[in-house]
């Protein structure tokens, strides 16, 4: 069988969603940035390209991956559009590696696309009244409960996690301030340069500016800033849940261009890793953030290697309880897991952080002498998705 190998991995710095420097830049512009420039970073021919696949997650249909394909000068490309809520760019890369193993394509470009400000709004109707309301378009991954509700993930994944694995407010928020320096260091000493490409991003006057640098992460917090926050739920007896222990909501765009081995050795290419393995896994809603300690188990068998052998780990602060459960369950190292930051600091632009997290832990892993590493996290309905790859 065919090996699926990463000849270029990229995406845009991650903004703030609503109010940050990509507030008027499309999901389209997007997709069309991180396409062509992990097209250009690989140095293959675009007639080679036979496939995109991109994951969306809160649009109204079409295939962003298919209008970047044209953008980009692709005619010849198909595209497809992949929903697993936040694991879908995860998803989308291991539709591209299955391809590849099979035989029926040689190079594609998989990632995700997240523009939560150009989002579209929906009118709804309050079923039994005739009352009407607008909010963004976010169809349910699962039925609506109270242990679970389907559209506030502070009680189906930060504190429902946070309850079962018995994390208090003080390991969450010590979670989330790491997350900030950490983040706030590697941007400082530049590591995310070799994984980043700028966005021309477009003002309110019609004009364009140059994003470089993620926005989201906050020099000022402190452990006194976050313990001074307010729960999200204070009527919950308990609850710990804060927007300073929970990820962002942001927009970015992220892409790897993936090739048959052979072929990528026969063009003289670098091959920067390789996907060995990846897996998607559910448990119930209520356990949506514990459902990535069944995807890890999942996706370790799969490789044939344990939770000692993986050097790097990025699984998603979508609430710190999340990948703080992972550490306690499995014994892994908090030195190992999010070395740069995460959802609580670099944001979570949701179809685009998969690729993300695979963009950056291919080029920690390459600055770091190689290795393997495991990107994985929590999706929408009690979904998880994870990617195992070796440098």
């Amino acid at each position: 069988m065919a090996t699926p190998v990463i000849v270029s991995a990229v995406r845009t710095p991650i903004a703030t969603a609503f109010k940050g420097s990509l507030v008027h830049t499309s999901g389209e512009e997007l997709a069309k940035t991180v396409v062509a420039a992990a097209l250009e970073r690989s140095r293959i021919d675009p007639a080679m390209v036979e496939d995109i696949i991109l994951a969306e997650s809160l649009y109204g249909g079409g295939a962003v991956a298919r209008h970047a394909a044209v953008e980009c000068g692709m005619n010849h490309a198909a595209g497809a559009a992949v929903n697993r809520h936040c694991a879908g760019s995860l998803t989308a890369i291991g539709f591209a590696s299955a391809s590849i193993i099979a035989g029926m394509e040689q190079a594609m470009i998989a990632g995700g696309v997240q523009s939560t400000s150009t989002g579209p709004q929906l009118r709804y109707r309050k079923l039994g009244t005739f009352d009407q309301f607008e909010d963004v378009l976010m169809p349910p991954t699962h039925p609506d409960t109270p242990d679970a509700p389907n559209k506030d993930m502070s009680i189906t994944v930060g504190w429902n996690t946070a309850r079962e694995m018995g994390l208090s407010r003080e390991e969450m928020d010590a979670w989330a301030l790491r997350s900030h320096q950490r983040a706030v260091a590697a941007i400082d000493d530049g590591l995310f340069a070799d994984e980043l490409v700028p966005v021309s991003a477009r003002q309110t006057d019609n004009s364009f500016s140059i994003f470089a640098s993620d926005e989201h992460p906050r020099r000022d917090t402190s452990i006194e800033r976050l313990s001074s926050l307010k729960v999200i739920h204070p009527e919950i007896d308990g609850f710990s849940i804060t927007p300073g222990n929970s990820s962002g909501i942001n927009d970015a765009a992220a892409a790897l261009t993936l090739l048959d081995e052979e072929l990528a050795r026969r063009e003289g290419l670098e091959v920067l890793g390789r996907i060995t393995a990846w897996a998607s896994a559910a448990v119930e809603p209520a356990r949506t953030g514990m459902a990535v300690i069944e995807v890890v188990n999942k996706l370790l068998r799969r490789a044939g290697i344990g939770v000692v052998d993986v050097d790097l780990w990025e699984i998603n602060e979508a609430f710190a309880s999340v990948p703080l459960a992972a550490c306690r369950r499995f014994g892994i190292s908090e030195d190992r897991m999010n070395i740069h930051g995460s959802g609580c600091s670099l944001g979570h632009p949701v179809a685009a952080t998969g690729a993300r997290m695979v963009t950056t832990l291919l080029h920690d892993l390459r600055r770091s002498g190689g290795g393997i590493g495991v990107a994985a996290m929590c999706a929408g309905g009690g979904q998880a998705g994870a990617v195992l790859i070796r440098v």
